[in-house]
C-alpha cells in the first residue's frame, strides 16, 4: 500500500511537470509572465529600466506613418519569412514554383513548409558586417533579408535534402557542414557571420529532432514539412487556431535548442529566470517559434484553411520592436551604461526588455487600431507587426545611430534573435 501510495505522489508530481511545459509553451503565460514584469517594472522597482506611457500615442502616430508609407491601403500581410524573400520587389518564391510542378497540394505546402523552417532558423541577427550578394538579381542584401535570400538561394539548388530537390530532409541536415553553410551564406573573413556555428548546430539538431518525432514529421523520410500533414489533421472544417500550430512548433523543435532551462527532462527553449516572477520564477518568449508559427500560416491558408485566433500569439520580443519601444521613449533606461556594454540573453536586462516589449507591442496595436477605426479582426497584431513595428524599429534605429544597430546590444549566439 505504501509503495502504491508513493508511486501515486510520483505520477502525481510527474503530471504537475508536464502541466507547467503545457503553461509555459501557451502564449497566456509569456503574456501572463511578460505582464508580471512590465507590472513590476511600472511600479518602479527595476532598477534597469522604467515605462512612459504617455508616449504611447506618438510611437502609435509614428507606427501608422511607416504603415502608410509602406502600405497605403493598408493591405498588410503578415509578418512573415515570406515577406523577406520578396526584398527588392522580386517574387522569389514564384520562381520555385516551376520546381514545384507536379506535386499535389499538400506536397507543394510541404516543400514550403521546409523552406519556412530551415530559413526562419537561419534568422538570428546577422550583424552589421554581414551581407549576401545575390547573383541572380546584382543585389546586395545584409541582415534579416540578406539571410532569407542565401537560404532560400541553397533550398533552391537543394542544398538541404539528400536528393538535391528543393526540399529539407532529416538525414542531410544532419550532415550538413560549417563550410557548406559558410559558402551558402558567402561567409569568409571580410564578410563575417555572427553565430554561424549555433546556426548550424541549429539545422544539425533539427535533423536529429524530427527523427524522434514521427507523428509529427513522417515515419519515413522525415522532414520539417511533414508537420503540415499532421495540421491537417488537427483542423476541423477547414479551420485551424494559430495557437494549435504554436503547439505543434514547440512540442517538435523545442529540443533543438541548446542549453536551456528544463523541466523533467524537456527542454523548454525560449525561456529564462527572472527574479521576480512569482511561482518558479520563468519568463517565457518563445519568439523564434511564433515567428515561425506566422511563417507557417500562408502556405496552409494556400489549401484553403481559416486560420483562427490570430491575436492569441504574441508580438515579437525582438530588437526591432524592442528597439522602438526604447527609442522613441516607452522604455527609459535607469542607468545608461546598459548601454555602453552587450548583454547575454539570460541576463535580467534583456530578459525585462523582451518582457516589456510584448507587453507594449500588445498596447501599440490597441493605439494604433483606435487611432485607424479599426478592428482587431481587421488589423490583427501579425499586421500591425509587418506594417508596422518592426519597420518602424528598424526606421528609427537608421535616424538615431551608424548601421542601424539596436539601442541595447545582446550577446547573440545565432538561436534567439
Amino acid at each position: 500500500m505504501e509503495r502504491r501510495t508513493a508511486k501515486a505522489r510520483s505520477a502525481q508530481r510527474e503530471e504537475g511537470k508536464e502541466e507547467i511545459v503545457r503553461y509555459l509553451r501557451s502564449p497566456e503565460a509569456i503574456r501572463e509572465r511578460c505582464g508580471q514584469l512590465f507590472s513590476w517594472v511600472c511600479e518602479g522597482n527595476s532598477k534597469n529600466f522604467a515605462c512612459d506611457l504617455t508616449h504611447l500615442g506618438r510611437v502609435a502616430d509614428y507606427v501608422i506613418e511607416v504603415i502608410r508609407a509602406e502600405y497605403p491601403n493598408l493591405d498588410i500581410p503578415f509578418h512573415s519569412r515570406w515577406r523577406h524573400f520578396e526584398v527588392g520587389g522580386i517574387k522569389r518564391v514564384a520562381n520555385l514554383d516551376p520546381q514545384l510542378v507536379g506535386l499535389s497540394p499538400a506536397d507543394k505546402a510541404a516543400a514550403k513548409f521546409d523552406l519556412a523552417i530551415v530559413s526562419v532558423l537561419l534568422d538570428a541577427g546577422a550583424g552589421d558586417k554581414w551581407h549576401y550578394d545575390e547573383l541572380e538579381t546584382g543585389l546586395r542584401l545584409g541582415r534579416s533579408e540578406g539571410l532569407a535570400v542565401a537560404s532560400f538561394r541553397m533550398f533552391c539548388e537543394g542544398n538541404f535534402a539528400l536528393n538535391g530537390l528543393p526540399q529539407a530532409d532529416a538525414y542531410r541536415l544532419q550532415r550538413l557542414t560549417e563550410v557548406e553553410l559558410a559558402t551558402g551564406f558567402q561567409v569568409n573573413a571580410e564578410n563575417p557571420l555572427v553565430g554561424i556555428t549555433g546556426r548550424l548546430n541549429l539545422l544539425q539538431k533539427l535533423g536529429q529532432v524530427i527523427v524522434t518525432f514521427p507523428h509529427l514529421f513522417g515515419y519515413h523520410n522525415p522532414r520539417p514539412g511533414n508537420l503540415v500533414n499532421y495540421l491537417l489533421g488537427k483542423s476541423e472544417n477547414r479551420q485551424l487556431a494559430a495557437a494549435t500550430v504554436l503547439s505543434a512548433v514547440l512540442e517538435g523543435l523545442s529540443d533543438i535548442w541548446p542549453g536551456r532551462l528544463e523541466i523533467a527532462g524537456v527542454n523548454l527553449g525560449d525561456v529564462w529566470q527572472h527574479p521576480s516572477i512569482n511561482d518558479d520564477g520563468l519568463v517565457p518568449f518563445h519568439k523564434l517559434s511564433q515567428w515561425l508559427t506566422y511563417s507557417l500560416l500562408e502556405p496552409l491558408q494556400e489549401l484553403g484553411i481559416t486560420i483562427t485566433g490570430l491575436d492569441q500569439l504574441t508580438g515579437l520580443p525582438e530588437y526591432r520592436n524592442g528597439g522602438l519601444c526604447v527609442d522613441l521613449g516607452l522604455i527609459t533606461v535607469k542607468n545608461p551604461d546598459i548601454f555602453r556594454t552587450s548583454h547575454s540573453v539570460a541576463s535580467e536586462i534583456i530578459v525585462e526588455w523582451r518582457a516589456l516589449t510584448v507587453i507594449l507591442l500588445d498596447l501599440i496595436a490597441a493605439t494604433v487600431r483606435d487611432k485607424l477605426g479599426m478592428s482587431t479582426e481587421e488589423l490583427p497584431l501579425v499586421k500591425i507587426l509587418q506594417g508596422g513595428t518592426w519597420t518602424a524599429g528598424r526606421k528609427i534605429a537608421a535616424e538615431l545611430r551608424t548601421g542601424g544597430i539596436p539601442p541595447i546590444q545582446i550577446k547573440s549566439d545565432g538561436t534567439v534573435f
